[in-house]
């Protein structure tokens, strides 16, 4: 290797360092991140010369980001550990250490594959309690962020401890289990949102959350692996000291005193196999020599701890043929492509990590296209540790790629392929696969709010085909006598009751109904800006993209959204429908002032007089935002009882906090 090419891989891997640890998007896998270091270590090797302090050799990949936190810099340095990739290299780094201290002894570790974290304890008073005073991520090993506030919320964390230390600082690894992962992903693709890509990435970027209570609702968890500084008793053997932990109620790693080379060997390859009946994922085995006070023996640089290893298990690939591809039809209507494979060599399901596996995610059409898939084509499978297996490369390629549908699998509606993107979707609102999800956003909270009409409801009557559309939920009243029979809503009293909240609905406001219509990009903000320009849902669906475009915050992309849905025959006549039922499509204007322009305000808690619905229409009918989140934008926090989380946020940042009674002053008084 020469001097270019050095500098250049330095470069792309401090590009990919920058994904992994600070924006949360790697766009390789661990596997393939490691090569690279190995080929910069193996060329720093041969040219130390060419050595500087910014080599990703000699720096941990993170930097704490002001915006998520205050900085703060660790008592005790958050280093990286050595990766070694053989049997081999344990075995001769293990007789390294017995030749030194041949009664060393090793912990063998689970790698959690998350985001570390420091949490320091402090004894209070003369007590024999100690309380978790701080919790710091690892952002370059010197210097994190504070996110004590989201640490608190986390189960697994312990607030206090019982012990008659002074001081305590413990290590650990944030991480998302398996369930919680998917759970957030449906959610996601249930609202037409981004899904995340590992729950690695998500961990780490609902740590680093602004809001305490979106960490809570993820479902963090922690393992701790580390005391980083405290009591003599506690620091001389590591193994001794997370058994104390387990003792005191706290999560620890899996891990295994060893005492041989062999033994270390074991270890590492029973949590290899046990990686697949995990809840959550591993990267590795880390390997610690137990006698602390032994480990400054053995430095491996300025980025690594001493006295320290981590394994890193091989991926696991296999050559599969591809019998055929399914097309589905998400929530959201994105059409997605799952391959069915076999393993070429024994013609059953692929092994991979301990599991058969038949089906792969083929993605998107352009990924179908540049990896060359088509029926009976064989390609190279891998699965590292990761859930999903997926496709590295075509081994031989297929008579005829595939080519995806141009109707839907489904309904037979055609699909639109989205402009600057490789989604492929069903936009029709009726489409059954879709249905359920389309008619519960339509009558959820920030859209129609039709109480008592949620998603389990919606779907016993989609099933019952008393729903096609969300046109038909104002039909359903001709049904009564048959649905109180059947009792799919329940009984007379609950039925009448869903029906007269499906009745009061039709006088909502056309912001609502426009919301609720689920035009991608046209959110309930998105809804309100758009009818301060037009009178009618009618006048808006005459509206062509280039007077779209001169209302503030429409950009080309949505207003073609908002034409494309308007001019669609299906939706057109589902529009007609509500019309006619009596669903009101016209702005009723009321006055408005400009007392709050320019502030943005956050309502938190329970108020003497107004609801939180009412609240934030007072805000905006005075020109004012209403944000659900506290934040450094925040003007002012309007506070009522139980504020909780987001009162102890804007006291932390300063923001002013008033009552109902004040921002009935500022506005006047007028709450209607």
């Amino acid at each position: 290797m020469n001097r270019g090419e050095y500098q250049a891989l330095k470069k792309t891997i401090d590009h990919h360092m920058d994904l992994y640890y600070n924006q949360n998007e790697p766009e390789i896998s661990d596997y393939e991140y490691d090569q690279l270091m190995e080929r910069l270590k193996a060329a720093e090797k041969d040219h130390p010369e060419w050595v500087t302090p910014d080599s990703p050799t000699q720096k941990i990949g993170g930097v704490a980001k002001r915006e998520a936190g205050m900085k703060i810099t660790h008592n005790v340095p958050m280093l990286s550990i050595e990766d070694v990739f053989h049997f081999s290299d344990v075995t001769e780094w293990v007789n390294k250490v017995l030749s030194v201290h041949p009664d060393a002894q090793f912990s063998v570790e689970q790698k959690i594959d998350g985001l570390s974290m420091t949490l320091r304890y402090r004894r209070q008073g003369n007590t024999d309690i100690m309380q978790m005073e701080t919790a710091e991520t690892r952002g370059d090993g010197f210097i994190g962020e504070d996110v004590t506030a989201n640490a608190l919320v986390i189960p697994s964390v312990q607030r206090t401890i019982h012990a008659p230390y002074d001081y305590l600082e413990l290590r650990g690894e944030v991480y998302m289990t398996h369930d919680d992962f998917e759970r957030f992903n449906a959610l996601q693709e249930k609202n037409g949102k981004k899904i995340a890509a590992n729950p690695r990435n998500l961990a780490a970027g609902t740590l680093r959350q602004l809001d305490p209570s979106i960490t809570k609702e993820r479902g963090l968890r922690m393992f701790i692996f580390n005391v980083q500084d405290g009591p003599a008793d506690l620091m001389e053997q590591h193994d001794r000291a997370l058994d104390w932990l387990s003792a005191q109620k706290i999560a620890t790693v899996w891990h295994r005193l060893c005492r041989t080379p062999e033994e270390v060997l074991d270890a590492i390859r029973e949590i290899g196999e046990m990686r697949d009946t995990l809840p959550y994922d591993i990267d590795g085995a880390v390997v610690k020599i137990d006698q602390t006070a032994y480990r400054a023996d053995f430095p491996a640089g300025s980025k690594y701890s001493a006295g320290h290893i981590a394994y890193k298990y091989p991926p696991e690939e296999r050559p599969v043929v591809m019998d055929a591809i399914e097309e589905t039809v998400g929530r959201t209507g994105k059409i997605g492509f799952i391959g069915h494979v076999h393993d070429k060599e024994t013609g059953k399901p692929a092994r991979l990590c301990g599991t058969s596996v038949s089906r792969v995610t083929l993605h998107n059409q352009d990924y179908i296209r540049d990896m060359k898939i088509g029926i009976g084509g064989v390609y190279t499978i891998k699965k590292s540790g990761d859930i999903i297996p997926k496709l590295i490369g075509c081994v031989s390629e297929p008579e005829k790629v595939y080519e995806a549908s141009r109707t839907c699998p489904v309904c037979g509606h055609p699909l639109i392929r989205e402009e600057d993107t490789a989604d492929i979707r069903c936009v029709n609102p009726s489409c059954p696969a879709q249905l359920t999800r389309t008619i519960s956003y339509f009558t959820s909270r920030n859209c129609m709010d039709i109480a008592g009409l949620g998603e389990t409801l919606v779907d016993a009557l989609v099933q019952q085909k008393y729903l096609r559309s969300y046109a038909d939920i104002y039909e359903l009243k001709n049904h009564r006598d048959e649905l109180i029979e059947k009792g799919i809503i329940g009984k007379e009293k609950n039925t009448d009751k869903v029906l007269s909240a499906i009745e009061k609905s039709k006088s909502n406001s056309p912001e609502r109904l426009l919301t609720a219509l689920g035009i991608r990009n046209v959110g309930r903000s998105t809804a309100q800006e758009l009818m301060k320009h037009f009178d009618s849902i009618q006048d808006l669906a005459k509206a062509g993209e280039e007077e779209l475009t001169q209302i503030p915050d429409i950009g080309e992309t949505t207003a073609c959204d908002i034409v494309g849905f308007f001019a669609d025959q299906d939706n057109r006549e589902i529009l007609a429908r509500l019309a006619r039922y009596g669903v009101n499509m016209v702005m009723q204007r009321g006055e408005t002032t400009d007392k709050l322009a320019g502030l943005t305000i956050v309502v938190t808690g329970t108020l003497p007089t107004l609801g939180r619905s009412e609240a934030k229409a007072l805000i905006e009918k005075n020109g004012g935002k209403c944000t659900g989140s506290v934040s450094r934008k925040t003007s002012y926090l309007v506070a009522g009882e139980a504020a909780g989380s987001k009162l102890d946020k804007a006291r932390e940042l300063g923001i002013p906090v008033i009552d109902e009674a004040e921002l009935l002053r500022m506005t006047g008084g007028d709450a209607k």
